[in-house]
């Protein structure tokens, strides 16, 4: 019999990865709303988006086998509740938000792993007097106690910063903050949580150095770390310009934060779930930092997986509810690195042309591996995207290969070039996003 398992945010590209599984034939995978409907900031209040997850997950007329999360904040929240619902395995509830809750998730790493936290104080964003809520010095990070995809986070340097970034932050915080505080109000909450709830801001000290996140599951108690994956920043320190697999972190590096990751997940008593943490490191002093705790794969891994191994992480997604962890040393796959590169434009302007289909494959045709999607239309605002980060637009996705890092840098540098948009202010791309190329 096919084993049925619903997919959160399941997009045509998906499917792909999906069926990059070992035995996938034995597998269908079925749609738990689309991407529109869950990923890009859903106006849908939480009951509501549980209300009809759990219908959907009702008609199903065979043989069940789990659900699977591979996108941030709500889905990873309404996951575990879902899968308590229809006695799935996962993470319980509470573990989860502990994570997702950027500042509860921050006070139970503190515990676990004091060195390694950056100082942080929570902010109310309403308050009548927001800076004398202040505990840390400038400058700092701010951001929401909710987000998606590093949205509504500000670098503040002084205080007329931080007064500019909570307007920005009242008018939109209250999207995500909702969602999550109808998912709070089902958990018991620890007095020391006080009133920090979904609308609130937390502030942190930045962090410096290099970032790198480990992806993996927890099985039975048993944890287990599948990769490790590079996260790239332009040369300002501003937008994600790249994640590359697999890391080129020294040895030593990658066994601390895999040795961190377990202790902080214990702490939490995160079990039976995929998670991903993401890690700073600054060489010069050789001190390493957490930043954040995610519970699921990344989708926006699977590429570079499937070039790497020949399998897709959502196998690793599929160990939890087939308690077993996959190995993914062998490294079967066309290419020894890959990465998926994010193409920015950092000033709103108006897309005036955008690469037609046919250049798009014959890119794809003259260069191995190569996928491109883009995420723009002729016409469009950029500042129209959804889901942006606070400095930049992301306009195309470029999934690359290579055997080695400068091949695959040199790759994109190319594609990229070739790329051709047009731009209403006569500019092209800002060639600092491809200064910062080597790690």
């Amino acid at each position: 019999m096919t084993r049925q398992f619903y997919v959160f945010g399941l997009a045509p590209l998906h499917h792909e990865y999906l069926n990059a599984v070992r035995g996938a034939e034995q597998y269908q995978w079925r749609k738990l709303f689309s991407d529109d409907e869950i990923v890009w900031f859903p106006d849908r209040p939480m009951k509501e988006l549980l209300s009809l997850a759990e219908e959907t997950v009702a008609g199903c007329n065979g043989d069940l086998a789990g659900i699977i999360n591979h996108w941030d904040f709500p889905s990873s929240a309404l996951h575990p509740f879902l899968c308590r619902q229809f006695g799935l395995r996962s993470a319980n509830p509470e573990a989860v938000l502990k994570c997702e809750h950027k500042y509860w998730s921050r006070l139970e790493q503190r515990k676990a792993l004091p060195d390694w936290i950056p100082d942080f104080c929570p902010i109310d964003p309403f308050a009548k007097d927001p800076l004398a809520q202040l505990t840390i010095d400038f400058p700092f990070w701010l951001k929401p106690v909710v987000s998606h995809s590093s949205q509504l986070g500000f670098r503040i340097e002084d205080e007329h910063e931080l007064l500019q970034a909570l307007k920005v932050i009242r008018a939109d915080v209250r999207r995500l903050g909702e969602l999550l505080n109808t998912a709070l109000a089902r958990v018991p909450l620890p007095e020391e949580l006080g009133p920090v709830d979904g609308n609130w801001c937390i502030a942190e000290a930045l962090l410096k150095g290099k970032q790198c996140g480990i992806e993996g599951t927890v099985v039975n108690g048993r944890y287990h770390v599948h990769g490790i994956v590079d996260t790239v920043k332009d040369s300002h320190n501003l937008s994600f310009t790249r994640y590359e697999y697999p890391s080129v972190w020294p040895d030593y590096a990658q066994q601390k934060i895999c040795e961190a990751g377990e202790i902080l997940l214990r702490q939490i008593g995160f079990d039976n779930s995929a998670f991903g943490i993401e890690f700073f490191w600054d060489e010069e002093t050789d001190e390493f930092r957490v930043l954040e705790i995610n519970t699921r794969i990344s989708q926006s891994h699977s590429d570079q997986f499937i070039k790497v191994h020949g399998v897709s992480n959502h196998e690793a997604a599929l160990d939890i509810p087939l308690e077993r962890h996959t190995d993914f040393s062998a490294m079967t796959g066309d290419f020894r690195c890959a990465a998926k590169f994010m193409l920015r434009r950092y000033a709103d302007t108006t897309v005036t042309r955008i690469p037609t289909a046919a250049e798009i494959e014959a890119l794809e045709s003259r260069v191995p591996g190569c996928k491109i999607a883009i995420l723009v239309d002729e016409g469009m605002r950029i500042s129209d995207l959804a889901s942006q980060d606070s400095y930049s637009f992301e306009v195309a996705n470029i999934c690359l290969g290579g055997q080695d890092q400068a091949d695959m840098l040199e790759q994109y540098r190319e594609v990229a070039a070739a790329l051709r948009f047009e731009f209403s202010d006569g500019r092209g791309f800002e060639p600092f996003q491809f200064e910062n190329v080597r790690y």
